[in-house]
């Protein structure tokens, strides 16, 4: 029954990124190419598709990738090695896709770093009227920590919630450093 409601879960998101494009579905870093024609057009919705369904991204990751013809190269950051493995796997098997680039890093296992990224989540996501953001199944403003060092990733509704999370994520100690990489949806 879990995995069922997890698929649907699942599911949603990837409609949703499919339909509003990858940047506008979770993180900034996230977002796909500017296809220059239908083929890398149909390779960037796949790629998109297959990374949104991977089973251990998380709020804690970064995923992007760029297509330069029939070439995918994935860049961002993960806390998971897994994670980056299979998002190699399952884009090589992507039709059209004939090279794979794996530039995404594995962030550095540090215990204060996950209390750092348990503490912005509560940050960020426990800000009144920010509920509107946690109540989808990949959070779509997305918090890398590095070594003390946070960045902030993804899409927000507007300039104010971009300053809100912002200014939140500052808020936690321990921190040395928050950079905004939040991009305002274009509607």
């Amino acid at each position: 029954m879990r995995t069922i409601a997890r698929s649907l879960c699942v599911f949603s998101l990837a409609v949703a990124g499919v339909v509003t494009g990858f940047a506008q579905s979770g993180s900034a870093n996230r977002a796909g190419p500017q296809p220059g024609n239908a083929s890398e057009t149909r390779i960037a919705q796949e790629v998109h598709h297959q990374l949104v369904l991977l089973p251990y991204y998380t709020v804690f990751d970064n995923l992007g990738y760029k297509i330069e013809g029939s070439t995918v190269t994935l860049t961002g950051q993960v806390t998971q090695p897994v994670t980056k493995d299979d998002a190699a796997s399952a884009v090589k098997h992507i039709e059209g896709v004939t090279r794979v680039v794996n530039q995404i890093q594995v962030l550095p296992l540090s215990p204060m770093d996950w209390q750092i990224r348990r503490a912005e989540f509560r940050a960020i996501y426990g800000a009144p009227g920010f509920e509107k953001y946690a109540n989808q199944a990949v959070p779509p403003i997305h918090i890398i920590v590095d070594n003390g060092h946070v960045t902030l990733v993804g899409v927000v509704l507007n300039q104010m919630d971009k300053q809100l999370a912002y200014t939140r994520a500052n808020a936690v100690p321990n921190v040395f450093s928050v950079t905004n990489e939040l991009q305002v949806e274009n509607r």
